[in-house]
């Protein structure tokens, strides 16, 4: 599944040497052993965050967004509902400069879509989007975001 705006499809190369480079990592790393933790890919250009929580109730979450990177989500363990809408005309709740983070208040419209073990998700700058979500209940998620730098 790829899901874009046309105009922001044709305005990167998902398919560049960083992007290809994080796909890869993906494909042939033992991710079930990998403890929480950072992993560089390619230098600071593609770097790999291997992260472990309980999913939340989707209130009890965020829109976010960042300016420097791509987030590329790939669930290793259990599922989550994980939240998209456009980032223009959202407002904006706070900004944490230092991690590349706006958080944003919620918008009246925005959709989601279900990520299981294996899936992945590509978030341009210009998606917002909300991790973490509760698809039938909490329950324990591994997931690597995967950040590519712009």
């Amino acid at each position: 599944m790829f899901f874009s705006n046309i105009t922001i499809a044709k305005k990167y190369n998902y398919l560049e040497e960083k992007f290809l480079a994080a796909y890869k990592w993906l494909e042939e790393t033992d991710l079930a052993a990998l403890p929480v933790g950072s992993y560089p890919i390619l230098g600071d250009q593609v770097v790999a965050n291997i992260q472990e929580y309980t999913s939340i109730k989707p209130e009890e979450g965020s829109f976010e967004t960042h300016e420097k990177f791509f987030d590329i989500q790939y669930v290793v363990s259990g599922k989550e509902q994980f939240g998209f809408c456009k980032r223009d005309g959202l407002v904006v709740k706070e900004r944490i400069e230092e991690n590349d983070l706006i958080f944003y208040e919620e918008p009246a419209l925005s959709g989601s879509v279900l990520l299981e073990a294996g899936d992945l998700i590509v978030v341009a700058p210009e998606d917002a989007h909300k991790p973490r979500c509760q698809a039938d209940g909490p329950e324990p998620v591994k997931k690597v975001v995967v950040k590519v730098a712009l």
